[in-house]
């Protein structure tokens, strides 16, 4: 009796090494401690030369959740660039890299002054003047960036870390996971980034390191008013917002703050990229170099207000993505590879251009040859004309389901530790910790989020929340892997809403 075909396995990918070569086990080096921070693709965490007793930050990045070749070049490209910009006084400096057959360990000096939005609130005031400091490290870093051929793509207020706790602290920029390198007149088209600071010509998909000045600028209009200058409830209308470039400069605080500011303001927000100053022009401009134009008067304390509130919804809706990021990234593999196998109808492990058409039409998709043949040519990274099972999983999995209804649930029931139906001052503190994240601006989350002002967090709350544009556009291009997703039924309720970077 002839035996029966066993039921067809996809082989996953052998290990395969970011690095082009061996290097010790990191724990041969270092001690591990506690968990500093964790983003979407990796976790930090403290860790002591084994010898010195030095601290260090270590960002290690489990290989489970590099799915392709271009994700293990993504880290690869990370970790170069940190050394390329590592002599820089205020970037953080790369100690070393390790790699194992699980994951890839990032060790850098360790910076423990705190984000740069939360040291301002915690001081409680400060002045223009202080903001044209900020500035001007932040702008240098960019100017340092360019000449050295490196465009930034993801200038924000949470990559900028002080070094110590002291008075005298350095600001630091730490996270360069969409960074990349360019040559002179080279355009990009991928839409990368956070929505606040992303630069128009970025969502037109024609861009160059200009867009790193235009985040720049919007950091400074927030350091100065306590609200970014663009702003809508959802994503699409923060968009709409930036491409319309209307600047408000009547509402207080503006009215107070020197027309030298709001001069420089415009120019790093000018529309056309060719016509907005350079770093270099904004390191010369008059409020940046006159320490008598930028006044050293306090900054209304309404300012700070909102700045405590922008910083703290921030930071509750990234724990939130984070929660709901981790759990697809394991959860939805399994349905995406049942997807694989009924798309990949012969078995191979590949998906041919006619599987690929076969696949779509069996789902109701009424794509033309032509979008199908692009939907192909956009996940097929090795350009081999057919999709691997990574491939496959790349260009769906980015592309998530965050704002679905039972991903908010899920996420709700997180914080939601004693399963009470709200969330508590308590709740949100203990995940602070969890997450390693300051939780100092906890009371302002609540009021942000708390409608009915009962001073906790119910569902609907929540979800209003996590409904608001502010997160994150994507780690690489959306177009066409949201495509794909969007073809085979795979997008919930629209969103195309992606965890940003790295820790």
């Amino acid at each position: 009796m002839a035996k029966e075909n066993p039921t067809p396995t996809i082989a996953l990918k052998p290990v395969t090494w970011v690095l082009p070569y061996r290097t010790e086990k990191v724990t041969e080096i270092y001690r591990m401690g506690r968990k500093l921070g964790q983003g979407q693709f990796g976790t930090t965490y403290l860790c002591t030369h084994k010898s010195t007793n030095k601290k260090f930050a270590c960002k290690s990045i489990p290989k489970r959740k590099l799915f392709c070749k271009e994700d293990y070049e993504d880290v690869w490209r990370e970790i170069q660039i940190m050394h390329h910009l590592s002599e820089h006084p205020h970037v953080v400096r790369i100690e070393g890299t390790y790699e194992d057959s699980t994951a890839v360990h990032i060790v850098m000096e360790l910076c423990e002054g705190g984000e740069l939005f939360d040291r301002i609130v915690k001081k409680g005031h400060y002045s223009e003047r202080q903001a044209a400091g900020l500035i001007k490290t932040i702008v240098e870093v960019v100017e340092s960036c360019h000449s050295l051929g490196v465009m930034h793509r993801d200038l924000k207020p949470e990559n900028f870390l002080f070094d110590t706790v002291d008075e005298d602290a350095k600001l630091k920029a730490t996270d360069f996971g969409l960074s990349v390198f360019y040559k002179p007149g080279e355009s990009f088209s991928d839409v990368v980034g956070s929505p606040y600071y992303v630069a128009p010509e970025v969502l037109r998909k024609l861009y160059g390191p200009e867009s790193d000045v235009w985040s720049a600028g919007v950091i400074l209009y927030i350091l100065l008013s306590g609200v970014p200058p663009f702003w809508a409830e959802t994503e699409p209308g923060i968009f709409r917002q930036i491409l319309l470039g209307k600047l408000d400069f009547q509402s207080e605080p503006w009215p107070s703050i020197s027309d030298s500011a709001k001069d420089l303001i415009r120019k790093m927000l000018d529309q056309n990229p060719r016509t907005r100053l350079t770093a270099h022009e904004v390191l010369r401009h008059p409020w940046i170099v006159d320490d008598n134009i930028a006044p050293d008067k306090p900054i209304d304390s309404a300012v700070l207000s909102r700045l405590k509130q922008f910083s703290a919804m921030n930071k509750l809706k990234k724990m939130a993505l984070r929660v709901i990021a981790e759990r697809l990234s394991e959860e939805e593999i399994g349905g995406l590879k049942e997807l694989f196998k009924m798309i990949d109808t012969d078995s191979s492990g590949t998906i041919t251009f006619d599987e690929l058409k076969d696949g779509l039409k069996r789902v109701g998709s009424e794509l033309m040859e032509s979008e199908i043949q692009d939907l192909m040519d956009a996940a097929d990274v090795d350009k081999s004309g057919t999709i691997d099972y990574g491939e496959f999983i790349a260009a769906t999995v980015h592309l998530n389901k965050l704002e679905r209804e039972e991903n908010l649930l899920s996420a709700f029931a997180y914080f939601d530790k004693d399963a009470s139906g709200y969330i508590t001052i308590d709740e949100i503190s203990q995940a602070c910790k969890d997450f390693g994240l300051d939780d100092i601006h906890i009371d302002e989350m609540i009021k942000e989020i708390d409608q009915d002002n009962d001073g906790q967090i119910d569902y609907s709350e929540f979800a209003a929340m996590m409904r608001k544009g502010n997160g994150g556009i994507g780690r690489r291009t959306m177009r066409n892997t949201l495509n794909l997703r969007d073809a085979l039924g795979l997008v919930g309720n629209g969103s195309n809403q992606v965890i940003d970077g790295y820790l």
